[in-house]
């Protein structure tokens, strides 16, 4: 069978500064795990292709396509807040781009796909557990309408890596909208590289924000949809774990499932990273480090926003200014209607304030406490709360003033909390039996996540959080 890709490489058409023509490293026997058909399709890919031997063969490295251009990306950024000047595609390279269905460009990656420049001391290689962890996780954010990067297939290797002990390696391919981050302008910006600053802001306008007039138009857009992302990332108690300016898409999708985690009982200071030993990237931080981030782009931009430096500084500053308004009014457009308002009030933010606070202080499992409003049921850590009572009366004394029907904004509260989410223990339980060769698990898992927000009878397991004893306390960097 024919494999075709009509591959339009658009970022292989920058100067050559800006990577390494690097081709996967070939393994030893792969075999497919998992493909995304309905991704496939959308991306104008045959999946029985992909299935083939051919196909199966350039998704774990061992056969580059006609007309792919594989490179590894250069790309600096600043890692738990110190600056590395060179990082890169150290276990990826990208293939090519493709004009999906929608007429959107999309990059074909292979995740663990072997040493390039930037390796350093690192293997290329992934193993297989972050590997069935990123597919899970980027396929469940896609389905909870959060934008993402995505995974178009697993494949194991037949060869092990070698971490803290022997495991079986394995490939993903990610689709994305580009992989271009914040520590991709930091590259050049360090370099004083002005002219390459100037052909990648031209890249990204022409890609992602066609509608930009120049570097501090793209600054604002930029801003605009890194404040919306996090915003949803706060919707479903997600936490990116590893916040790095070079983990930050500057398309606004959620990229990098390194040690990310969805929480169980909320609290704000939940950290789930193994690395993230002070709480730099904990879930309430979220903002305020996406906030950090954008201001490091924002001074990689200054030498083209203007070329009075005083100027530059203050149109930049006035643009990141606005990011906690923008946050705001983000973080509310995705509360509100988790508690079933259509309407604005002044208040609003205070009564979502108040809920969550009750949540904190008695660890409240964050999805289901939600989804039991939408129900009409009352998570059992509120149970009795006096404090829970008081605020549910002012909670439906603020629906009565909705235009909405009682009905109808039940349905919407059903429509903005998913009953199921990723769960640590769920997606442990699908790595361990991956391990053994087992994907039933791995397989159940990313169908029941593909619709967040039904309740169908399969999905009630996937709703109770982890028992004693199946609790996730940490997660780990795929390296």
């Amino acid at each position: 069978m024919t494999l075709d890709i009509p591959f339009d490489n658009s970022y292989a058409r920058l100067p050559d500064r800006f990577y390494a023509r690097q081709s996967p490293a070939p393994v030893r026997a792969p075999a497919l795990i998992q493909l995304n058909d309905r991704l496939a399709e959308e991306l104008g890919l045959d999946p029985s292709a992909l299935r083939s031997g051919t196909g199966i063969a350039m998704l774990a490295g061992n056969h580059v396509p006609e007309h792919a251009a594989p490179l590894a990306q250069a790309y600096a950024g600043h890692q738990f807040g110190g600056f590395v000047p060179q990082l890169g595609d150290g276990r990826a390279i990208l293939l090519g781009e493709i004009i999906a269905q929608d007429g959107q460009r999309r990059d074909i990656q292979l995740k663990g796909a072997g040493r390039t420049p930037f390796s350093r001391m690192g293997d290329g290689r992934a193993w297989l557990g972050p590997v069935l962890r990123e597919y899970i996780v980027s396929e469940a954010m896609h389905a909870l309408g959060i934008p993402t990067t995505r995974a178009l297939a697993a494949v194991t290797t037949g060869e092990d890596v070698y971490r803290q002990s022997r495991l079986p390696g394995a490939v993903l391919t990610r689709v994305a909208a580009s992989h271009i981050r914040v520590g991709t302008f930091q590259y050049f910006a360090v370099r004083n590289d002005t002219k390459a600053l100037e052909d990648l802001t031209a890249h990204v306008i022409a890609r992602h924000y066609p509608e930009a007039q120049g570097a501090l138009d793209l600054l604002r857009a930029v801003i605009t949809a890194q404040a919306r992302l996090v915003a949803q990332w706060m919707g479903v108690g997600f936490i990116h774990g590893v916040m790095n300016t070079d983990n930050m898409s500057v398309a606004g999708e959620t990229i990098d499932y390194g040690p990310c985690a969805f929480m169980d009982g909320y609290h704000p200071d939940t950290v789930f990273s193994s690395i993230d030993a002070h709480g730099r990237y904990a879930f309430a931080r979220q903002a305020d480090i996406a906030a950090w981030n954008l201001a490091q782009l924002a001074s990689c931009l200054l030498p083209l926003i203007d070329e009075d430096q005083d100027r530059a500084i203050g149109r930049a500053t006035e643009a990141l200014h606005a990011f906690p308004e923008i946050f705001k009014a983000a973080w509310l457009d995705v509360f509100r209607p988790k508690i079933g308002l259509t309407t604005r009030e002044d208040g609003d933010a205070e009564l979502i304030h108040r809920l969550l606070d009750m949540m904190a202080a008695r660890r409240a499992d964050f999805t289901n406490t939600f989804r039991g409003l939408a129900d009409g049921t009352v998570q059992d850590a509120l149970t009795g709360v006096a404090a829970f009572d008081d605020w549910s009366a002012a909670w439906q004394a603020r629906l009565q003033r909705e235009p909405n029907a009682p009905e109808d904004s039940s349905a919407l509260m059903r429509s903005a909390n998913p009953a199921v989410i990723p769960r640590n223990h769920r997606i442990e339980e699908a790595i361990e039996a991956g391990l053994t060769g087992d994907f039933g698990p791995f397989r159940r898992l990313l169908d029941i996540l593909q619709t967040p927000f039904d309740d169908p009878a399969p999905q009630l397991a996937y709703r109770d959080p982890p028992a004693p004893g199946q609790e996730v306390m940490q997660t780990f960097c795929g390296t």
